[in-house]
């Protein structure tokens, strides 16, 4: 029965859209001549390719694999290299367009962005965002914000290194003072004075945990064995900031993070104050679109950020993390599974990573 109505979906599928005759036959043929996209993979696939074919409802047509990636789709594993060319082309535009995007003082428009591309408005940001993990006007702030940081950190004045970085006046910088750096700029280049964070050190199964709150969200998420060391971490970030000892309103926060820790799964719904350079929010955003329960090696999270070749970039923006288990840097291995730098330990590493397969593993029997 099962298989009567698997041949009728496919034939009212084919009835529907004749390419569906060509992907079923996997007619080499039609190569070139469009590609399928399945929704609930994320993938599409050439029409000769051997890969499980989908259900006709989870399909989508497209005339070339730059629609279907200007759509969100990426090339699936078995079909990479048809893609090639493709790849090695949006990655040189993109690589271009991060250089003027870095060497203009005024971030150019999407639209002079592609244009430069030679790409539509529309196909040139998703390209982008695909390829960086950020949209092209945060990646400028990110780029503007690293300068910032480096002069400020270089010794140079305020006004110095407002100017250095790109701003042309000192009253639009002060407008974006708050995101670009979370504080006043005297007050980031005193070490964080005038800066208020509070924070309290708790317990959980992995040893001693510490939370800390900035303004704009949770900036600091510390795993240890020595409450005092993860305190000195903190005061070494901000020397001069106001650490304020969390109040009995801070210790839920605290449960809630503690919670994270013990259920990964459960996701943490709170603000976080996440800055770095450029490339370090790169890969920190893309460690938080990696499931729970999965793993990647640190090449293929270099390959999805657009930076193949770059693992051990990676690896070290991963050791930058100081937010534990909100961005997952433990979902990370080595090409071969085997666990490997992990800033909080690596036993911590795979209590948390088993801990997920675990969950992840009883979630999909209850599924069923």
């Amino acid at each position: 029965m099962q298989v009567d109505q698997d041949v009728t979906r496919l034939r009212e599928a084919t009835e529907r859209d004749p390419r569906w005759a060509r992907v079923l036959a996997r007619d080499p043929a039609a190569d070139g001549a469009f590609v399928y996209a399945v929704r609930t993979t994320g993938v599409y696939c050439r029409p000769s390719s051997h890969s499980r074919l989908p259900r006709p409802e989870n399909v989508e047509f497209y005339d070339s694999p730059e629609s279907a990636e200007a759509a969100g789709y990426r090339p699936s594993r078995r079909d990479g290299p048809d893609s090639s060319a493709v790849s090695a082309r949006h990655a040189d535009v993109i690589a271009q367009a991060c250089r003027l995007i870095g060497e203009s003082d005024e971030l150019p428009s999407l639209a002079d962005l592609a244009a430069h591309a030679g790409m539509s408005p529309y196909h040139f940001h998703r390209v982008f965002k695909a390829r960086t993990g950020l949209t092209p006007k945060a990646y400028a702030e990110a780029r503007r914000r690293e300068r910032v940081h480096a002069g400020l950190g270089d010794g140079k004045s305020v006004t110095e290194a407002i100017y250095d970085s790109g701003f042309n006046s000192n009253g639009r910088f002060y407008e974006a003072s708050n995101r670009v750096l979370g504080m006043r700029p005297s007050d980031y280049k005193a070490g964080g004075k005038n800066t208020s964070i509070r924070f309290a050190v708790g317990e959980c199964s992995l040893g001693s945990i510490l939370v800390a709150r900035s303004q704009r969200g949770v900036c600091a998420i510390l795993l240890g064995d020595d409450p005092a060391e993860l305190v000195r971490q903190l005061e070494d970030k901000f020397p001069q900031a106001d650490l304020i000892g969390g109040d009995a309103d801070f210790e839920g926060l605290v449960a809630r993070v503690v919670g994270l820790v013990e259920a990964p799964q459960l996701g943490l719904d709170l603000p976080l104050d996440i800055r770095g350079t450029a490339f370090q929010e790169r890969v920190w955003r893309a460690l938080r679109d990696i499931p729970v329960g999965q793993t990647v090696s640190y090449a293929e999270l270099a390959r999805r950020i657009g930076a193949p070749g770059s693992a051990r970039a990676v690896a070290q923006a991963c050791g930058a993390n100081a937010l534990a288990v909100a961005i997952p840097c433990h979902r990370v291995v080595r090409s071969d599974g085997a666990l490997s730098g992990y800033r909080w330990g690596i036993e911590r590493k795979r209590v948390l990573l088993e801990r997920e397969r675990a969950a992840d593993g009883a979630a999909t029997a209850s599924a069923h």
